[in-house]
């Protein structure tokens, strides 16, 4: 009778583990597809436009040399943070080793950085060629392009490889906070002080469109041109902004709450922030680069093949 007891038990049991272990393989074979889509969808979208300034040499300019960099942070995060993170997100890390965590942290902190201050940079360039024209060749010359490029990935390798390096905590213990005392340490230089930076460049740059066409509409006495030219540089800035802000700033904003609040999990909250952070490299290339009929042209020509059949570096896209 005993014997009988425990065998339905042991059965009960077994039914038990096998209805629990059901919903999180399917939720996790949903969440492998749908975010691995989107880490397809981020190198596509960064790689066409890698392709398009290298081989086009019309697209050979300062301004799209920093997209380019911002391209390629934008590229690596999708082709390396993306897939660690998925392996994060699913395992929160509890059975991996703790290089693992590590090689996961430098990534997400060197290229998410990374590519926040080549946004930063890209401001910097706007702010000289709209507020400064005159001065824009001298003020922003190759070499200090260069400059731009150098620090925009060097800053961020170096502080994430001595967070990382320093930190010896166990990796089912503290691996979650191996990312997030990392992000709040340098928070201000990689995020707050750039985002500073980029909201007073643009809203000079769009009290100098407009006063541009006040100027015009002086000069021409056209009150349509000038409501066209203030509505596309409205429609520019609200779109850079407001999604640089929409998916960064709610992941930074928790990841300070919870390091101040001693929060032990990172629960399904953060996890959802911090994939919406790294959405923003998905959405750059067609922030940066579909904005500009040139570049619609250049990805026309590269995803019908027309590249291969000929020569068409000195092509006039525009």
């Amino acid at each position: 009778m005993k014997t009988e007891v425990e065998n339905r038990e042991f059965r009960m049991h077994n039914h038990s583990e096998q209805s629990r272990g059901k919903m999180p393989t399917i939720v996790c074979v949903f969440l492998n597809v749908f975010l691995g889509s989107i880490s397809v969808i981020t190198v596509c979208g960064n790689l066409l436009v890698i392709i398009s300034i290298v081989y086009f040499r019309q697209l050979h300019t300062p301004t799209n040399a920093l997209i380019l960099s911002l391209a390629v942070a934008d590229l690596l995060v999708g082709a390396l943070v993306f897939p660690l993170t998925i392996e994060f997100s699913i395992s929160s890390c509890l059975y991996h080793e703790d290089i693992f965590c590590k090689v996961r942290s430098s990534f997400d902190i060197t290229l998410s950085t990374c590519s926040i201050l080549n946004l930063c940079c890209i401001s910097v360039d706007r702010y000289y060629a709209v507020c400064q024209p005159l001065a824009y060749r001298t003020k922003i010359s190759s070499h200090v392009i260069v400059v731009m490029i150098l620090v925009s990935w060097g800053v961020p390798g170096v502080v994430a490889i001595s967070l990382v390096g320093f930190n010896r905590a166990k990796c089912g213990q503290n691996c979650f906070f191996t990312v997030v005392l990392g992000k709040i340490l340098i928070v201000l230089i990689t995020f707050y002080f750039p985002l500073l930076v980029m909201i007073c460049i643009y809203l000079k740059i769009f009290f100098v469109a407009q006063k541009q066409a006040h100027s015009i509409q002086s000069m021409k006495n056209s009150g349509t041109s000038v409501s066209k030219m203030e509505r596309k540089a409205t429609k520019t800035l609200v779109i850079v902004m407001g999604v640089f802000l929409l998916c960064w700033l709610p992941s930074f904003l928790c990841t300070t709450v919870l390091t101040f609040s001693n929060a032990s999990q990172p629960g399904p909250l953060v996890e959802i922030l911090n994939w919406l952070a790294l959405s923003n490299s998905t959405f750059n290339p067609f922030i940066y680069a579909l904005f500009y009929r040139w570049f619609r042209s250049a990805f026309r020509m590269i995803i019908s093949g027309k590249i291969i059949l000929g020569d068409f570096t000195n092509f006039k896209l525009f």
